[in-house]
């Protein structure tokens, strides 16, 4: 189920599109204003962002931005939702790199149908993940190294595709294991460690790429 992350400061409208969209079959979290919904990026990244141009703290356009500097979040599609209704405003968010935007008042049903259509087009680019020198092809379930193919268990390649998914993000052994392994898992395990580590070798000097975070478990991409 695609996970979208709404911000919207007006608890009614925010209220109206959560209801909508989950109508819609699809997974929501609110936010109303961006410390929050940055906080929230840390620990999972979404499908699909609905943004209000219109925030307390840092407005709309500044959070897009942020969005669009970082590695981890620069290519989440991003659907603005403002009251301006100029064409300058909207060209302004569109080179900013929003991938759509809504002017209120808006129908729900639009909404919603303009997140479906950006959900389904994400979908079919994000078939290849790559960074630096590995690459992923997922629609051939196929893994390179500087144009060499590296043959990967499926549990190996599981891993590689949830941290090549959550580029620049740290994530934990639990996450990884509810990914890759289907279930939650408490207490210690050396399972992920030793996968991680099988990987690594399998990579060769691209295996370095992937960082072990003190205390909370792997990630690949983004600053040290």
């Amino acid at each position: 189920m695609a996970l979208i992350y709404l911000v919207e400061d007006d608890a009614d409208i925010r209220e109206m599109e959560t209801y909508a969209l989950k109508s819609a079959g699809l997974s929501v979290a609110s936010f109303a204003e961006s410390t929050a919904f940055f906080a929230a990026l840390k620990t999972e990244l979404p499908d699909l962002v609905l943004l209000d141009i219109m925030l307390p703290g840092l407005d709309g356009m500044q959070v897009l931005k942020r969005l669009r500097a970082d590695a981890s979040t620069q290519t989440i599609p991003i659907i603005m939702v403002t009251a301006k209704t100029t064409e300058a405003d909207k060209v302004r968010g569109l080179d900013s790199g929003a991938d759509d935007y809504l002017t209120k008042p808006f129908g729900v049903m639009e909404m919603v149908s303009r997140c479906k259509a950006l959900l389904r087009r994400a979908h079919r680019q994000s078939a290849v993940l790559a960074f630096d020198s590995i690459e992923l092809d997922d629609a051939r379930h196929c893994v390179t190294v500087d144009g060499r193919e590296v043959e990967l268990t499926f549990k190996e390649y599981g891993l590689l595709k949830y941290l090549l998914q959550n580029c620049g993000t740290a994530v934990t052994r639990d996450q990884l294991m509810g990914s890759v392994w289907g279930f939650a898992f408490t207490g210690e395990t050396r399972t992920v460690d030793m996968h991680i580590k099988t990987l690594r070798k399998k990579l060769g000097e691209a295996g370095q790429l992937i960082e072990t975070v003190r205390n909370v478990g792997y990630k690949i991409g983004g600053q040290a």
